[in-house]
């Protein structure tokens, strides 16, 4: 289930926030445990174009309903910093991990079908 929200920024633009399952699952964790969540930040006009942006990489089932989980401030400030505006980490919960690019995200899957 997809978990998250969004905050209208004064210039207009907008910040989405998603906690999603991990698409490859990670080292760490099981195809089934259900536990390995990233939370994805996208920066853009509105919050259709934020999900599109998503879509288009390959995440095709994301949906935003509600908004139960709106960026923080230090999220906001963390993909208006990042020149893509679209930024990833793999435990929403710790403060301590830094942001990556959703480039790092997707590579492996990249990787993979190039080989086959």
């Amino acid at each position: 289930m997809t978990r998250g929200g969004f905050i209208r920024l004064p210039g207009g633009s907008v910040v989405v926030a998603l906690s999603l399952p991990r698409p490859d699952h990670g080292p760490l964790c099981g195809p089934y445990d259900g536990g390995c969540r990233i939370r994805v930040l996208v920066h853009a006009v509105n919050r259709q174009r934020a999900l599109t942006r998503l879509r288009n990489l390959g995440l095709r089932a994301v949906y935003l309903r509600g908004n139960t989980e709106p960026p923080t401030p230090d999220e906001i400030t963390a993909v208006l910093h990042h020149p893509d505006g679209l930024v990833w980490r793999e435990a929403p919960e710790d403060e301590t991990e830094s942001w990556h690019p959703i480039r790092a995200l997707l590579r492996p899957a990249a990787h993979q079908a190039v080989g086959a």
